[in-house]
């Protein structure tokens, strides 16, 4: 158990995701893009399944945002089960997820990740070939939803303010999100007089699209230098519960005048 978390530890270091090399490859996949937690549920089942020829040893652990995080740092109000197991080629397994807190909140959804980390067997003739050997880690967003919100998720995107704003010598797209659901972003444009102007690419792994409830964001648009007239259109893309991409139209809110 110590060698996997040592191993969780090394993927942290680089960056989080999966770890590639030539001489290997992750087997193990998970089903879905994210997991949904509704408070009120006793347990939530997530499936991997081993799509690769060889049998893979596999770690899991929660944690609530730190991507540093290793099974014996992590500290998060749910269990897991089985914690370790193996899975033998072309084979799934389910791992279920329990809400192990006194009580959930009821005001907004809470954000964990799951993390599953994989450990490939050492093939027979490695060291003779010089392969490496490397453990992939996958995360995957967990949102804890509690019953009892004023609204359906579905209604969520529609509630996004949005405001232009001056962003050095030029514009960005404020986002508000009033809402009690964290929304997943994939795309930000601004139409206006049938141009298009789409927001920044990403410069860092933290600079994220993920809105949690009640957070505001700016978009550069670093093509917009001038503010436009007439009446601009804000189109904008987010994944559903079910990790379907729904694009949606929005208006700048009357406040829009900075």
């Amino acid at each position: 158990m110590k060698t996997i978390a040592r191993l969780a530890l090394a993927c942290c270091a680089v960056g989080g995701f999966s770890l590639l090399a030539s001489s290997a490859h992750a087997g193990v996949i998970i089903y879905g893009t994210r997991v949904i937690y509704p408070a009120d549920r006793q347990e939530v089942v997530v499936r991997l399944e081993n799509k690769g020829n060889r049998p893979a040893l596999v770690q899991t652990w929660l944690d609530a945002g730190d991507v540093r995080s290793t099974p014996a740092t992590a500290q998060t109000p749910f269990s897991l089960a089985p914690p370790i197991f193996r899975i033998e080629p072309h084979q799934q397994q389910a791992v279920r997820l329990r809400y192990a807190g006194e009580s959930a909140p009821g005001d907004r959804e809470r954000l964990y990740w799951l993390n599953v980390l994989e450990v490939p067997p050492l093939a027979a003739d490695a060291a003779q070939n010089n392969q490496i050997e490397l453990a992939f880690r996958s995360r995957l967003r967990v949102f804890l939803r509690p019953q009892a919100l004023p609204y359906p998720v579905s209604s969520a995107p529609a509630k996004l303010q949005w405001q232009l704003v001056r962003h050095g010598q030029g514009f960005a797209l404020q986002a508000t999100n009033p809402t009690p659901y964290h929304i997943s972003l994939t795309s930000v444009d601004l139409l206006s007089d049938g141009k298009r102007f789409s927001k920044a690419p990403n410069k860092a792994a933290n600079d994220s699209l993920l809105m949690p409830a009640g957070d505001v964001k700016r978009f550069v648009l670093p093509l917009l230098r001038e503010r436009p007239s007439g009446t601009p259109q804000v189109e904008f893309t987010t994944v559903s519960d079910f990790g379907a991409r729904v694009r949606h139209s929005a208006g700048l809110t009357p406040a829009s005048t900075q």
